[in-house]
């Protein structure tokens, strides 16, 4: 989907942003996991980082919404802003706990004990 400024999209084109953003974010910390498991540990931690440029992305589009809602004018509140909301939260959940997994299994792999 192409980048385009929040103010200038409909409410589902700004529902489909976040979607599009952390559903792509998604598929990359999943694949950081495969990465990771074949041995590529600077792969997988550079898909991680993709990843975070691209929650951020969805974040300045779900932030569009909180700002207009605070100047009174919010948007309704719809089935597909909630499943894209859910779908960035969760998304940021399953990169903050890889990017966790991969610390336990760097300490693992060098012996570390902490």
């Amino acid at each position: 989907m192409s980048e385009l400024q929040p103010e200038m999209l409909t409410d589902e084109q700004i529902s489909f942003q976040i979607i599009s953003h952390s559903g792509q974010a998604r598929s990359h910390i999943l694949e950081s996991l495969r990465r990771y498991r074949e041995g590529d540990v600077e792969g997988c931690r550079t898909l991680v980082s993709e990843a975070s440029e691209m929650i951020s992305k969805a974040h300045t589009v779900h932030f569009h919404l909180i700002q207009k809602e605070t100047q009174g004018e919010g948007r309704p509140l719809t089935l597909l802003l909630m499943h894209a909301e859910d779908h960035l939260m969760s998304t940021q959940t399953m990169r903050d706990l890889v990017q966790e997994l991969i610390e336990i299994f760097e300490k693992g792999r060098k012996g570390g004990a902490d």
